[in-house]
């Protein structure tokens, strides 16, 4: 067994007081700790996140757009587990809206592309794929472990103002405008009330939604759900 090294990432919107095992690193605001990834599996990055304030909202290329840059495979997908979520806590993914590229660049530039996607409260045990294209933000009071393919190209689309560049024409290039949650979908409920369109589903079944936006998981309950990555 070989137990990773770490790296201690700062960011402007990281935390001086982690939660356990990690504890308080007094003099710095930690915002990423990452595993460097092994010879045997170098596809992979690991990551703790810790937010105290928004993350930008980005977008990462696959691997056939990367592979048509002439950069090789450095496409980003990605997934997260939300290990804690202070009262409030969301997460952006994908468009409430379906959203043309013009549109895009412009809500980029003024702001309102924030209150575009679509935002889901978390609690600890919540986890989302997020595929290539799909354009995706961090709220405020997250912790989540964050597994993605080993690739460093991220594009910004908006920062809140932060001294940071910005990539709108790449980013809008690659980013998926159709409507976020729009395909079938099967929930398997573990814990719990759920419901599929105002129906319970019980522990022990599986249901069919025709999207997301049938699903109602009340607080504290579990679900698996499951749904095909767009082409």
């Amino acid at each position: 067994m070989t137990v990773l090294p770490i790296s201690r990432v700062e960011k402007p919107w990281g935390r001086d007081q982690l939660p356990a095992p990690f504890g308080t690193i007094p003099g710095e605001r930690i915002g990423e700790i990452w595993f460097e990834p092994p010879a045997q599996l170098p596809q992979l990055l690991v990551k703790y996140i810790f937010t105290s304030e928004k993350l930008s909202v980005q977008v990462h290329p696959s691997d056939a757009q990367t592979h048509a840059a002439g950069l090789g495979r450095q496409g980003k997908e990605e997934c997260w587990l939300v290990i804690a979520a202070e009262p409030g806590a969301k997460l952006g993914v994908g468009f409430r809206d379906a959203i043309g590229a013009e549109a895009m660049r412009a809500a980029a530039l003024d702001g309102s592309i924030e209150n575009l996607l679509t935002w889901h409260p978390v609690q600890p045990g919540d986890f989302f794929l997020i595929p290539a294209n799909t354009v995706h933000a961090i709220g405020a009071g997250v912790t989540l472990i964050e597994v993605q393919q080993n690739s460093d190209i991220t594009y910004r689309l908006y920062d809140y103002g932060r001294p940071r560049d910005l990539h709108l024409k790449a980013g809008v290039a690659v980013s998926k405008g159709a409507r976020y949650g729009t395909s079938p979908v099967l929930a398997i409920p573990r814990t719990g009330e759920i419901r599929l369109g105002g129906a319970v589903v019980l522990a022990g079944e599986c249901g069919l939604a025709d999207s997301l936006d049938e699903l109602w998981i009340a607080s504290g309950a579990t679900c698996l759900v499951a749904q095909p990555c767009s082409p």
